[in-house]
């Protein structure tokens, strides 16, 4: 979960910095352009999205880490849902490309339910309730 955390304070970050030239007017380009306008709108998107299927994440690793499920499936799955994550960061951050994005989207979709499915069947993992 802290890995989530930093990805979405890195992406505040990357937004501070992109919107700078057009708040501070650091790295404003000679005719008062932005240079980095283009990444300003994607960066956004990307931050809103850090706060909506990652809800999901959030509260199903508080509920197994309530129930000290640290199985090693438990793991696989956190971690391939943040590792997805910053992937789809990337991909929407730096591409057009929203059927990439869609496939890296899926598979953070499915590690979430993955978790999910390790909350409501508790035996799922061996595990003990």
């Amino acid at each position: 979960m802290a890995a989530q955390v930093a990805l979405a304070a890195w992406l505040y970050v990357l937004l501070t910095v992109v919107r700078a030239p057009a708040i501070w007017g650091i790295g404003r380009l000679p005719d008062g352009g932005n240079p980095l306008a283009k990444f300003e709108p994607r960066i956004s998107a990307n931050l809103r999205n850090q706060f909506e299927w990652p809800l999901f994440f959030y509260v199903a690793c508080l509920l197994l880490i309530l129930r000290s499920d640290t199985s090693p499936a438990t793991l696989a799955l956190a971690w391939t849902f943040v590792i997805g994550r910053v992937l789809h960061s990337f991909v929407q951050v730096l591409t057009t490309n929203i059927r990439l994005r869609g496939v890296v989207f899926t598979i953070n979709f499915v590690a979430v339910l993955g978790l999910w499915a390790m909350v409501v069947v508790p035996g799922l993992t061996g595990t003990p309730t």
